[in-house]
């Protein structure tokens, strides 16, 4: 009878578990779990002025809009002594953008426009012409133009103020002009490198396998994060739609056995291939009630005595009975979970019962705590 409460409670449907979720290995193409190496984004930033403001701008506190504003008036003939600059309708700006791979000169980029003083919002303003630069100091990109910042700031400084979104930090759609073009180097050695998105040796064996089993034996895995792959002499022409055809190979990748742990949220994620040993569980709670109250004593009629306030204290403790568990050690994370939830075990329970199993070395998975 033991063992058939132990099985019923193995098989209670997990869905009143709302903050857990499984997840198994499916077959995927390369694409998804490799890209190409060399093929990546690259940052631009760039410092510039923000004008034309309607008094939302840089106060006169701001010593960088000042300097910045004078140098530039200088740079058209125009000599302005900085103590004697009183606008508000200039912000100084600190701009970003994003390089995709194999842009060409002449190619309009997104960038985005952050306030850097204490300007109340930008709305509104135009951009001033701004270089933008990457890692290795050299300009790739040039921006400008209006700037977006889908919020507003109404009100006074007396406090009664209202904003939506943040007006300090727009958008200039297409605002960047790209000025130089990276070098376009792929295959040009006649191989490519795939990189992992999870450095793994036996996803790293089966994405070899699969592409030497479509083009013979061509790849290599370096290590376990990278696959170098030597081009065919027929697609040495046709580098694109060699790796096109490589990404859509199908492969099943591996993972290691992985729980996953929100204790803000209370969410717990794990991998399907979690398995655990032999361990027994109990989960049980202590609840505590301390109520005061107030009482007043009166004196005999036509006594002597005194009206008195006496203070009382009631403590109330329960304890809810215990709840024990038995795992055998052929049950995986999944039948622990829904044990636990028949025994009315909460999400944050589970969470410190599953903290306490690897502990004990129970758990055979990382867990890893967010």
């Amino acid at each position: 009878m033991k063992k058939f409460f132990t099985l019923m409670t193995l098989v209670v449907c997990l869905s009143t578990f709302t903050g857990t979720a499984f997840a198994d290995s499916a077959v995927t193409r390369i694409k998804d779990i490799a890209k190409v190496q060399g093929v990546r984004n690259n940052q631009l930033m760039g410092y510039g002025l923000v004008v034309g403001l309607p008094g939302t701008g840089d106060s006169d506190d701001t010593l960088q809009m000042i300097q910045s504003t004078v140098s530039l008036l200088r740079s058209f003939g125009i000599t302005v002594n900085a103590a004697d600059m009183d606008s508000d309708n200039v912000a100084a700006v600190m701009v970003t953008a994003t390089l995709p791979p194999f842009v060409r000169e002449g190619d309009t980029i997104d960038v985005t426009v952050s306030s850097m003083g204490d300007a109340d919002s930008i709305q509104g303003g135009t951009l001033l012409q701004t270089p933008l630069r990457a890692a290795n100091g050299e300009v790739y990109a040039v921006a400008q133009g209006p700037v977006s910042t889908g919020g507003f700031v109404a009100g006074n400084g007396s406090g009664n103020k209202a904003q939506k979104n943040f007006p300090t930090v727009g958008t200039t759609p297409n605002g960047a002009i790209v000025e130089k073009t990276l070098e376009d180097d792929l295959g040009k050695n006649g191989q490519i490198s795939l990189s992992l998105s999870q450095v793994d040796f036996t996803t790293a064996t089966r994405i070899t396998n699969a592409i030497n089993a479509a083009y013979g034996g061509i790849a290599r895995a370096a290590n376990p994060g990278r696959i170098d792959i030597n081009i065919p002499a027929y697609y040495r022409a046709n580098v694109v739609g060699f790796v096109a055809s490589i990404e859509e190979l199908p492969v099943m990748p591996d993972n290691i056995a992985k729980v996953v742990v929100n204790e803000r949220t209370g969410t717990i994620v794990m991998g399907g291939n979690v398995t655990v040993d032999e361990c027994a569980i109990t989960q049980g709670g202590l609840s505590i009630r301390v109520q005061r109250s107030q009482e007043v004593s009166q004196p005999d009629p036509f006594s002597y005595g005194s009206t008195m306030v006496t203070n009382n204290t009631e403590v109330d403790a329960k304890e809810s009975g215990s709840s024990s568990i038995v795992m055998p050690a052929t049950s995986n994370i999944n039948d622990i979970i829904g044990a636990l939830n028949a025994v009315g075990a909460t999400p944050r329970d589970c969470i410190s019962i599953l903290q306490a199993m690897k502990a004990a070395g129970a758990i055979h998975a990382v867990l890893e705590i967010i």
